[in-house]
């Protein structure tokens, strides 16, 4: 009878334990600079402001959200004036979202501490070595 011997997984050499702490450094980063909204929230806004009017579960796809998700930071957005919700026109089973002049203003002065929270997040890396890492993670 073989006896397999159990292979070395050690947590702190993982993909995905790494990418976590990766994560939440971002986050932390975020929360400090940006406070006003959360890392989710901002996306749905710069999603809005790329495209225009969406439908709410339209947007959760392009940002990888699933519906729950997109319905509860839709409803946080709403709830600062950020963002509004409407019945669709063509179809009444969606909700249409848009960002409000005070999310377009937001958002206006809310990207450049975005880039400054991108620049914190990779400040231990080189401009290559940054951008090595976003192709790669593309490539995941």
């Amino acid at each position: 009878m073989n006896v397999v011997e159990p292979v070395e997984y050690r947590l702190e050499d993982q993909i995905g334990f790494k990418l976590r702490l990766a994560y939440q450094k971002h986050a932390e980063i975020f929360v400090s600079m940006q406070p006003e909204v959360t890392p989710t929230q901002f996306a749905a806004m710069i999603k809005l402001k790329e495209c225009g009017l969406l439908s709410q579960n339209h947007l959760g796809r392009l940002i990888a959200m699933d519906a729950a998700t997109t319905k509860g930071v839709i409803d946080r957005l709403r709830k600062k004036g950020l963002v509004q919700t409407e019945p669709s026109t063509t179809d009444l089973r969606r909700l249409d979202v848009s960002l409000t002049a005070e999310g377009l203003a937001f958002i206006a002065a809310a990207v450049p501490v975005a880039h400054r929270i991108s620049a914190a997040t990779t400040l231990n890396l080189s401009k290559a070595d940054a951008a090595k890492l976003l192709a790669l993670l593309d490539r995941l």
